[in-house]
């Protein structure tokens, strides 16, 4: 279908997968869409790259597919025969000097039974994570930080080896500081109705389980699993949308980065980009939190004030080919490093070993790569290039035994490229889209609102865009509790990495 020129007409000031997917969800429901990019390059946290000849990804590589939205996305722009299920799911955490596989049976780390966690955390560690049931309640009111709430209940064993460095590979963030209610929702609501965290942790395994694997997930041969990859990499969906766009009539201008709003009447807009000024019906501003603030602050100051205290955290990707032959790691597609043990890297992934297209593109050679950098820590990110790499080796070295050289490096820096979600974050982003919905024909989406993953990123565009196209045609929005009711529990961003 394309769009109608005379009709109304929408921008979407990002190019990210957020803006893509909005500006795609509104180009095929028949409206008028232009879609402003600040850089050249379209996809943000997404990006497909290249290393030795190799393709890889150098940002977030995978999908959560237990989430539909993503996958969805995917095969509506011809990308379905391409999804992949990793080779392999089996993970270790770098705890002490050793290799531990990752416990089974927990949730973002919170482990449902004590015996779950023995081999990783000492024996006062798994005695204090037993004694949770026996616990009195612990007060969680309307939220609470995860990493205080699970120290109470099981220790702070269990944070520092477990619950840190899965949420520092979502969030880049500090779990004493990520709110629960918002990174994962599932888990608070359980806390609430069970006294007993273990409790509370395999209520929400079982209402997992109750949820059947999506038939076309395993028609695809994703089966069951958690995960997806995409053949040639998660950084070829953004070109693949945005190609979706253009066919059904949008239009896509990069290197445009929006600089102001104006109001034009009771509902129109001003969008100004460098030299153009574009007369819009309705606007989407899919940017990170400090831009859109910017251009919220004449006429939404209460929603400027708001997502102008978002804060961000920076990382690295260090992404290193070796020589095939010169490589013999642990099996598992890699692990997470604890960051109480004062390494520099907080995860590995064994990308030959954990993506088959990886592994069958450069047979002769093996692509691994390292994450660096969490909340509070940018002076990791002012290290030299060089300087990266060599840490990475060295705790390479020390956690696996690689001493083979690299034949190839890269290294990709994402700054400012994770939302921190503090406690209280879910009720900063309410207020700020109240401000917001008081505008007709505005509304914001993005990955510092209802999820820092790819489906949960693609989820808040679709929120923004019906409810700009019910704006536009009269007709009915979903309700915001629809979208947070959905928010993610494990959201792969850039710096997921086992």
């Amino acid at each position: 279908m394309n769009a109608d020129t005379t009709g109304p007409h929408v921008v979407v000031a990002g190019g990210g997968i957020t803006g893509l997917a909005a500006a795609h969800r509104l180009a095929l429901a028949g409206h008028r869409v232009t879609l402003l990019e600040a850089d050249g390059r379209l996809g943000g946290k997404l990006l497909a790259g290249e290393i030795a000849g190799a393709p890889v990804d150098l940002g977030a590589e995978s999908l959560l597919a237990r989430r539909p939205e993503a996958v969805a996305l995917a095969r509506a722009v011809g990308l379905g025969d391409r999804l992949q299920a990793p080779a392999t799911t089996t993970a270790s955490v770098w705890s002490r000097g050793e290799l531990v596989p990752m416990p089974k049976g927990h949730v973002m780390g919170v482990p449902g039974d004590a015996r779950a966690v023995e081999g990783l955390l000492s024996e006062e560690g798994v005695r204090r994570v037993a004694a949770d049931p026996d616990l009195p309640p612990t007060g969680i009111g309307d939220d609470v930080a995860i990493g205080a709430y699970v120290a109470a209940r099981m220790g702070h064993e269990v944070v520092d080896r477990l619950v840190e460095p899965l949420l520092g590979g979502v969030y880049a963030g500090d779990a004493h500081r990520i709110s629960m209610k918002a990174a994962v929702p599932a888990l608070f609501e359980a806390a609430r109705e069970h006294p007993a965290l273990t409790d509370a942790v395999r209520a929400v395994q079982r209402a997992g389980a109750a949820v059947p694997a999506d038939a076309a997930g395993a028609a695809t041969g994703l089966g069951g699993s958690v995960f997806a990859g995409v053949e040639g990499g998660v950084g070829t969906l953004p070109g693949a949308v945005a190609d979706a766009v253009r066919a059904a009539g949008g239009e896509i201008v990069p290197n445009a980065p929006v600089t102001a709003l104006r109001r034009t009447g009771a509902t129109g807009w001003q969008v100004v980009a460098g030299d153009r000024v574009l007369t819009a019906d309705a606007v989407v501003l899919a940017t990170p939190a400090g831009p859109a603030a910017a251009l919220l602050a004449e006429h939404a100051p209460a929603a400027a004030r708001e997502l102008g205290a978002i804060e961000y955290a920076s990382m690295a990707l260090v992404t290193l080919a070796f020589r095939r032959s010169d490589v013999s790691l642990p099996a598992g597609s890699g692990f997470l490093v604890p960051p109480v043990d004062g390494r520099t890297i907080k995860a590995s992934t064994f990308s030959s070993q954990k993506w088959r297209w990886v592994a069958d593109a450069a047979p002769d050679l093996f692509v691994l790569r390292t994450s660096v950098g969490r909340h509070g820590e940018e002076e990791q990110l002012r290290r030299e290039d060089a300087d990266l790499v060599d840490a990475s080796l060295k705790d390479l070295a020390a956690a696996v035994g690689l001493g083979a050289r690299p034949v190839a490096t890269t290294v990709t820096r994402w700054t400012g490229g994770l939302p921190q979600y503090p406690v209280g974050h879910l009720a900063r982003v309410a207020r700020a889209r109240e401000a917001v919905a008081a505008l007709p024909g505005l509304r914001i989406a993005g990955a510092a609102y209802d999820g820092v993953g790819i489906p949960a990123c693609i989820a808040s565009a679709h929120r923004a865009a019906d409810a700009i196209a019910a704006g536009l045609t009269g007709g009915a929005a979903g309700s915001d509790d629809e979208i947070i009711a959905t928010s993610e529990t494990a959201a792969p961003g850039a710096g997921h990495s086992s």
